[in-house]
């Protein structure tokens, strides 16, 4: 088992993947070159139970066209938590807007509706909680807090196709939801994403944005703003549609794989994996481990014994404010103090493997594996 490398993640790519692809190579083009592509974005929003869907090169593209067209740019503020990839902050800067780090729950992980309340100031133009490894925010406190301040929220739903809150699937909650089509995603395009709405001012606004700035007009190329190229080839498209007409086995076969290593490592004493709470369905994209700090393994050090046994894995993210790229953010300056679940999470987590080809006795050799370091 040990000689075979086991990945931390990866797709399940089947006949009717190829065969969708095969056939958006060969007749995706001329009058049909948008067929995959109007497809996949109605199949998607009808999926959701959202109005509008628009496929893109990337859920960053989503959230960079989120925050333009709701009109957030120098001089707003928006929260993002501070538990999350860089993904989720950067178009903040794109628009000219600060990033405002608030700390995160510390059973999901997500953004605390405590914090975000706190990190609120007049300059508060809009929130993008994130369902952190397929996980889900209180999206009730959530959303009662950004409509008594009158922000708006980007639901930052990359990690969670699937996922549920009280029966409403995740990226829904939102003036828009956005959705990361990555490799190692549940659902892969191999690169690309989607963003979501009900609102059809948005809908529009974005469409417009990721083509260019060409408004409807009688004459071509013509261009009423200078805007720009956020779009999704169509054989992406293709393969995004056979995924999604999957999605249910998917999702149900990350559920089985979190069920396998919960069953092997859940009743370990200072060890926590990921929390699913009452009313949610959890999609768990990631399989995450936290450790009591008593073990003295920080995840740079764990990560390099599994990979000794041939055994992949990535760390939790690191804590936004911490990183080089936001150390001379005033923003950033306390976060550690304020954020205290973040900063204690970050240290001692990592995501275990868990690609859609894993098997039980791989996941079996993982526990097993990780258990000897433990006591060793």
């Amino acid at each position: 088992m040990s000689m075979e490398r086991i990945p931390i993640a990866g797709p399940s790519i089947t006949q009717k993947e190829v065969d969708y692809v095969t056939d958006a190579v060969r007749n995706a083009w001329y009058s049909k070159a948008n067929t995959y592509n109007e497809r996949f974005e109605k199949a998607f929003a009808e999926y959701l139970g959202v109005k509008f869907a628009l496929a893109l090169p990337s859920c960053t593209s989503g959230l960079h066209l989120s925050l333009l067209a709701l009109g957030v740019g120098a001089g707003d503020e928006v929260i993002v938590p501070d538990l999350t990839w860089i993904a989720t902050s950067a178009p903040i800067s794109y628009v000219g807007a600060t990033p405002v780090f608030a700390d995160v729950d510390e059973k999901t992980w997500c953004i605390s509706a405590e914090s975000l309340e706190k990190s609120i100031t007049p300059r508060t133009k809009a929130v993008i909680p994130v369902d952190l490894y397929g996980g889900i925010p209180d999206m009730d406190k959530v959303c009662d807090i950004a409509r008594r301040h009158g922000i708006a929220i980007i639901e930052d739903a990359a990690e969670a196709i699937g996922t549920e809150y009280k029966g409403r699937k995740a990226g829904t909650f939102g003036d828009t939801g956005v959705f990361s089509f990555h490799g190692s995603k549940v659902l892969t395009t191999g690169e690309g994403g989607m963003l979501v709405t009900d609102s059809e001012k948005l809908y529009n606004r974005t469409k417009f944005l990721s083509d260019h700035g060409r408004a409807p007009s009688e004459k071509m190329f013509w261009n009423a703003e200078i805007a720009y190229k956020y779009k999704m080839s169509s054989l992406q498209a293709a393969l995004g549609l056979a995924q999604l007409e999957r999605v249910n086995e998917l999702v149900g076969r990350k559920r089985r794989i979190f069920d396998w290593y919960n069953s092997e490592l859940g009743k370990i004493e200072g060890m926590t994996l990921n929390y699913e709470p009452p009313h949610t369905k959890h999609a768990y994209w990631m399989v995450t481990v936290i450790l009591n700090e008593k073990f003295g393994l920080e995840k740079e050090k764990l990560m390099a014994h599994l990979s000794q046994k041939g055994i992949s894995s990535r760390p939790i993210f690191y804590p936004l404010s911490s990183l080089p790229a936001y150390e001379r953010f005033p923003q950033a300056k306390h976060a550690k103090e304020n954020n205290m679940n973040a900063y204690r999470i970050s240290p001692y987590g990592l995501n275990l493997p868990c690609s859609l080809g894993i098997t039980k006795d791989q996941v079996r050799y993982v526990c097993d594996t990780l258990r000897s370091i433990l006591q060793a």
